[in-house]
């Protein structure tokens, strides 16, 4: 049996900022990682020369959290242009943020998509948004997005056009049922900072966080079993004590770990990844399809927006999916071959499918007014991760850090 102060369960975001702050405290802490590596869902893979993402993820450089604890320099992010390509009528539309780039503003206000009385509701949100921290957007009482949105005074076609499908693919589902507090803590993000990724992958963030631990601190390959008070039973038999345990997995093996029964629901996605010789994009965005019947609800090029996402001469292509409970990759992939032949011509059909991921409990449903988890569970038991509070990065570092200080006494 092996002794420690602290075992974090888990090495995705939660767990890691949990450490890395245990440790800025003075506090040692052992992580166990059931996978082969750091990062949790913030993965990403090399194949065949290209980096994939473990699903389309960006990294919303004015988060809270990731400001305190990242060195944004040492990622080398690379941003978005704000606003979107929107797929309308078998051509393309812009709608930019005439704040970050005012030479678009003429173009984005007679845009198709939208009225001029939206585009000035946009500006009125944004100005409302940038007054208030993250403590105030989650003391709010919400109501769904949409009805939010309808109440604002937004034209259905704005809502279909545009915030369906961009915030729809950030919280991963199509109706827009989530929370109108996280809708508008997001909103200020985009407005207000930049949608980035590292230049070698969203996986360069859980990588950076480890760096910043002792070595030795994280121990791969170790699945926990059981937890029984102070101690910890690995898959492998290993019994190992400690002071305070966290639990910082992901929700399904979280409610494992520690015995409940809750019915949860995942909002769900599948993210198709194809090989090219060249880019389909003149604009380095996302590319929104408001049809939500199509198997290609947003599009983008990651190696425009970071080129070593592809070997040189080659374009890696990124196609999300929304709400699909079963995936045929190979009937999936030639369906979103054929809608995208449509749009960008025959050279489409070169294109190579290189790997898919359905990712089933992509994100915990977050309703209106859900009741906050606690933390704390007992004298010596924790509990983080962005399932606990709200779905992004930000939430999976906020609830570490908290962690961190209530083991610490701050």
């Amino acid at each position: 049996m092996a002794n420690h102060e602290v075992i974090i369960i888990g090495a995705g975001i939660a767990g890691l900022t949990c450490a890395k702050y245990l440790n800025d405290y003075g506090i040692e802490s052992l992580v166990l990682e059931a996978s082969d590596a750091v990062g949790g869902r913030v993965r990403t893979d090399e194949v065949e020369g290209f980096l994939l993402d473990r699903g389309f993820q960006i990294l919303l450089t004015d988060y809270p959290e990731a400001k305190k604890l990242l060195d944004y320099n040492a990622l080398n992010l690379k941003t978005f242009r704000s606003g979107a390509l929107i797929r309308l009528d078998n051509d393309f539309s812009l709608i930019s943020d005439p704040f970050k780039e005012p030479a678009q503003v003429f173009r984005t206000l007679f845009s198709s998509v939208g009225s001029l009385g939206d585009k000035l509701k946009v500006l009125q949100l944004s100005n409302e948004v940038a007054k208030e921290n993250t403590d105030e957007f989650f003391n709010e009482k919400a109501t769904d997005t949409l009805s939010y949105l309808q109440r604002y005074g937004w034209s259905e076609e704005m809502i279909t056009n545009f915030f369906k499908p961009f915030f729809g693919g950030i919280f991963l589902e199509n109706e827009l049922s989530t929370a109108s507090n996280f809708f508008r803590f997001l909103f200020k993000q985009f407005y207000t900072g930049n949608a980035a990724i590292p230049a070698h992958g969203m996986q360069a963030i859980p990588e950076q966080i480890a760096a910043k631990l002792p070595i030795g601190s994280i121990q791969s390959g170790s699945k926990v079993e059981k937890l029984n008070g102070n101690s910890i039973t690995l898959t492998n038999g290993q019994i190992l004590n400690t002071k305070h345990i966290v639990v910082a997995t992901d929700a399904s093996n979280a409610d494992r770990l520690l015995q409940r029964d809750v019915h949860r629901e995942f909002n769900v996605t599948t993210c198709t990844y194809f090989a090219a010789d060249r880019s389909p994009l003149s604009e380095k965005m996302l590319v929104l399809n408001p049809n939500r019947l199509s198997p290609v609800h947003n599009l983008c090029v990651p190696s425009d927006i970071a080129p070593d996402y592809a070997p040189k001469g080659k374009a890696l292509i990124s196609v999300s999916t929304q709400g699909l409970a079963m995936v045929d990759e190979k009937k999936l992939s030639e369906h979103i071959l054929q809608e995208l032949t449509q749009w960008y011509g025959e050279e489409v059909k070169t294109w190579q499918h290189l790997r898919t991921y359905h990712i089933p409990e992509s994100l915990v449903k977050y309703k209106a007014n859900a009741p906050a988890e606690n933390l704390k569970i007992t004298t010596n038991l924790y509990e983080c991760g962005d399932h606990v509070a709200y779905p992004s990065l930000n939430a999976a570092m906020a609830t570490g850090r908290a962690v961190a200080d209530m083991i610490a006494g701050i």
